[in-house]
Order: C-alpha cells, then sequence, then structure tokens
C-alpha cells in the first residue's frame, strides 16, 4: 500500500465518531457479558432477568459506564458525571433491553453468532483505544509530571470494566473474592497499559512518528489480538513473558535452585539406605 493512502486511513481513524455504532458495540458486548456473568443454573441469565429486572439493569449500566466512573472517582470529579449524558444512557438501555428481553432472544442470538461477533468485537476495540488515548491525554493535562497517575488512569479508561466487575457482582447478589483484576490481570488491561504507555511516550516526544500512525498502529494491536483470541483461542500472549520475567527477577529461580539443594541430601540419605537394606536382607537369607 502506498504510505501516503495509509497515512490517510490512519488519519481518519483518529476522525472516526465513537457515537453511536462504536458505542452500540461496546454497550451490547457489556450487556452480554453481564449476561453470561451469572449462575450456572439461571438458564444464560433468564431467569435472573425476569426476577431482578433492576438489579440487573444497573449492573449492566455499571459496565457500560465502568471506566468513566472509576476514572472519575480516582481524580476526585463527580462519580455519576456519565449518567449526565442522555443519549448515551438511553441508548444503553436500549441495547440492554434488547439483549434480555428481545422477542424469541434473537438480539443475543444474534451476537452470539460468530461472523457478527467478530464484527461488533472489532468496532468494540476501535473504541477502547479511543478511550485509552482520551484518558492518557486528559490526565496529562490535571497531572502533567505524574507518569503513574496517566498511566493508571489511561488503562481504566480502556479496562474498566474488568475492575468494576467485583462491584458490579454484588448488585447481582454474587460475592466471588477470588476473581478480580487485581488478583488475575486479564490481557485486556494488560493491553490498555501498553497502549496507555505507547500514547504517553508519543506525548513525551519518545516517539516521533506521526500520531495518526501511532493511534492507527494501537488500534490495529487491539483488533488483531481481540480477533485472534476469538478465532484462535490466543487469550493472554504476554504469559511467556510473564513466566520467564518472574522466574528471573521475582525469586522463580532462587525457588527451584533452593528446591534442588534440599532435595540433594535426601537422595544422598536414600542412596546410603539401599546398602544396609541389602545387608540386612542378605543375613535373613542365612
Amino acid at each position: 500500500m502506498d504510505p501516503q493512502t495509509f497515512l490517510d486511513i490512519a488519519t481518519k481513524v483518529t476522525k472516526l465518531k465513537m457515537y453511536p455504532y462504536f458505542d452500540i458495540a461496546h454497550y451490547t458486548l457489556m450487556c452480554v457479558a453481564a449476561r453470561d456473568d451469572v449462575p450456572a443454573n439461571s438458564s444464560g441469565g433468564t431467569v435472573f432477568s425476569r426476577k431482578h429486572p433492576l438489579s440487573c439493569w444497573v449492573s449492566s449500566m455499571l459496565l457500560c459506564f465502568a471506566g468513566s466512573l472509576i476514572a472519575n472517582f480516582l481524580l476526585g470529579e463527580p462519580i455519576l458525571t456519565p449518567f449526565k449524558d442522555h443519549k448515551a444512557l438511553l441508548t444503553a438501555s436500549v441495547v440492554w433491553y434488547l439483549v434480555f428481553y428481545s422477542p424469541f432472544d434473537i438480539v443475543y442470538k444474534m451476537v452470539k453468532f460468530l461472523p457478527c461477533k467478530l464484527a461488533i468485537a472489532g468496532l468494540k476495540e476501535v473504541q477502547r483505544a479511543h478511550k485509552v488515548y482520551h484518558g492518557v491525554v486528559y490526565t496529562a493535562k490535571i497531572y502533567p509530571n505524574s507518569v503513574l497517575i496517566i498511566l493508571f488512569i489511561g488503562t481504566i479508561k480502556g479496562a474498566g470494566s474488568g475492575l468494576m466487575k467485583t462491584f458490579e457482582r454484588l448488585v447481582r447478589g454474587l460475592w466471588i473474592p477470588g476473581t478480580n483484576e487485581v488478583l488475575q490481570p486479564s490481557f485486556v488491561t494488560k493491553a490498555c497499559f501498553l497502549a496507555s504507555l505507547v500514547f504517553l511516550m508519543e506525548k513525551m516526544n519518545y516517539i516521533t512518528a506521526p500520531h495518526a500512525l501511532v493511534y492507527f498502529g494501537v488500534v490495529i494491536f487491539f483488533v488483531y489480538f481481540k480477533l485472534s483470541a476469538l478465532l484462535l483461542g490466543i487469550h493472554d500472549p504476554f504469559a511467556p513473558f510473564e513466566n520467564l520475567f518472574c522466574a528471573v527477577f521475582m525469586g522463580g529461580m532462587w525457588d527451584a535452585m533452593r528446591r534442588a539443594v534440599a532435595a540433594e541430601p535426601k537422595k544422598e540419605e536414600k542412596d546410603a539406605d539401599i546398602p544396609a537394606a541389602k545387608s540386612r536382607e542378605d543375613k535373613k537369607n542365612d
């Protein structure tokens, strides 16, 4: 492809409006996630949604606006600010209703249909890159010298639903403390942190490439690995590098050496016991 054409495409991607199509894709996946995250005996969330519609709606809205809710809380801004956008709230509510209550469950089945799921997931990942970038830019204006806060808020903007899940489950009456994003970070959280780092390095002029190319590269990164997870089952490509890092720098190598040294004397004692056992056996035979 001609470099100028590629740059033009990248520029158009940076100027995409998220409402309505990309936001609808995000709301759809969040409502489906809320519906799927129910006890096994709830028939895919249908029983729960019939018995507890208010709880079902609140939990879905918490996931739909999770990044903004958590970021506002941490930045000392009004937490409920995302809900003042009536157009976004109404759109999310309509999507929620269709996912849970559409006739013959047709909307939920369409979302679960693989081609539709791939298209919706692709739109969602474009929106994720948009959220991460604007989270980094906005936080850099408030805390220009705090790298950690900028990276933290950028990550939350893109992966807030994972962090919100523990509280969202409480709204639905579930308490699963062994699974939370801090204890077991998902690939999405790690990818958002990496994307935040890239955007921050660009803002600090460590990356001199045109902004459109950097932004488009992050979009491609998100979309590629999301589609790979859906089609090929590649859920966490960072895992091998994390295992190597933990083995070298987090004590894994030294623990293995200590176990090896501790096992060596036991082996020697076992070998020394073999002749003694043979001698006793010989005497018994005599």
